[in-house]
């Protein structure tokens, strides 16, 4: 009997357990649907969603569901940034790290890109391109092995040969080779649709092209275009048909245009933008994603000696200046703009500098935090499920001491990170 009613003690503890659920207190709660304050809330979370959003402090039912005081806070939606590279972080060993990790050494240090990344209240990432690794920490994340933002992953880029994503590019005649459609490399309509398979294959979510020459590669020009219109067609069909969208690194303006038309979703970076190719994004319904962290951070960078190899410094200081700018011109031409930092090109964790500098160039901030929440949520087709703190979303939930609206560097210092209802901060 005795044993009988321990058990029935402990499976009542079980039930109660999986029934708990979490009332946060929300002081100011901003409401990224419509771009407002709201005052006075409680977030009531069962398991990883939010079961209801209520008026006022309301009292928990049960004994043993927990509060969580916000009070005096400012609470938002999980952010999402739409570039990073959650597989590094770029330094004066870069080069010399591609021949000497191994995929386990890129595994490892990818634990500590990942929790800082979660931890600085990014609960959702884009990562848009590395070795393929990335397909395996998403995994590792999904599955609780290590802690990190959930992640869309594009797997490894594709270019052309001596492209931006060329993984031999800057190697010995030695070990150029001649790398295909598996290692993503693209050098013809059939390359492209081959390539998009292999992809898909190898389990990535979404596919990342660079259809301009880049900063950091170990190459001589940065804008110059690197694919065929019929070549990004190609590959932007055959993701379609796979369910997926397809980001585009572009740099120069002749290669933004031949993407645009190719039908990509996104524009990374976008420096030397014309005004015409600002308007055929608005036509096609293109998003750009700025990254200005990166281009202060590599013209920062290229000031260093040794920092970077020297083909690769006029490059950073003619690009790191002109984002920024590009960026102004683009938001008040009324094209779309989706919030993202190319973390991993800087320190994993700061990508909160965004904020200040989108604002700085003319985006009202309550605008900034909407890139990062409502739109990303749609481009990634989860806007039912994150970007809002809404009944029957995902429990990602964040909070800062200030109002941003008033102080945008708050943003920078997230004191409260909740993913899939579980406080990690």
């Amino acid at each position: 009997m005795k044993r009988i009613f321990i058990l029935f003690i402990f499976l009542l503890n079980t039930v109660l357990l999986v029934g708990q659920s979490t009332y946060i207190y929300c002081g100011k709660l901003i409401n990224t649907k419509k771009g407002i304050i709201e005052k006075d809330k409680t977030v009531i979370i069962t398991s990883n969603r939010i079961e209801n959003v209520l008026n006022g402090f309301v009292k928990p039912k049960n004994e043993s569901d927990k509060i969580v005081d916000l009070k005096e806070k400012y609470v938002m939606p999980g952010l999402i940034d739409m570039h990073v590279h959650i597989e590094k972080e770029f330094g004066p060993k870069s080069r010399l790290k591609r021949y000497i990790l191994n995929e386990a050494d890129i595994a490892f240090n990818s634990v500590g890109f990942a929790k800082s990344t979660l931890l600085n209240g990014f609960t959702t990432v884009r990562d848009l391109g590395g070795t393929g690794v990335n397909i395996s920490i998403r995994n590792a994340i999904n599955a609780g092995k290590i802690l990190g933002p959930r992640v869309f992953t594009a797997g490894k880029s594709l270019a052309t040969t001596g492209g931006h994503a060329d993984p031999t590019n800057g190697s010995s005649r030695g070990l150029i080779g001649n790398p295909g459609p598996k290692e993503g490399v693209v050098n013809s309509v059939e390359d492209a649709k081959k390539a998009v398979r292999q992809r898909y294959k190898n389990g990535a979510d979404c596919i990342k092209i660079t259809a301009t020459g880049g900063v950091l590669s170990v190459a001589k020009s940065g804008d110059n275009p690197q694919f065929t219109i019929e070549e990004v067609k190609a590959i932007c069909d055959m993701a379609r048909d796979y369910g997926m969208h397809v980001a585009a690194h572009a740099h120069g303006d002749e290669g933004m245009k031949r993407a645009i038309l190719g039908g990509v979703k996104t524009i990374e970076h976008g420096t030397y933008m014309s005004e015409e190719t600002m308007e055929l994004m608005k036509k096609h319904n293109v998003y750009l994603v700025p990254t200005i962290t990166a281009g202060k951070e590599v013209e920062e960078k290229a000031k260093i000696k040794g920092f970077y190899p020297a083909i690769v410094v006029p490059k950073a200081l003619a690009v790191g200046p002109q984002i920024q700018g590009t960026f102004a011109t683009a938001y008040k031409k009324g094209v779309g703009i989706a919030f993202g930092t190319d973390a991993g090109v800087f320190k994993h964790g700061n990508n909160g500098k965004e904020f200040k500098y989108m604002v700085e160039a003319g985006m009202p901030a309550m605008k900034t935090i909407q890139s990062a929440t409502v739109t990303n949520a749609k481009i990634l087709k989860m806007e039912n499920n994150i970007g809002q703190i809404k009944k029957g979303f995902y429990a990602d939930i964040i909070a800062v001491d200030q109002n941003p609206l008033k102080n945008i560097e708050t943003m920078e210092k997230v004191s409260f990170v909740m993913k899939d209802g579980v406080v990690y901060k």
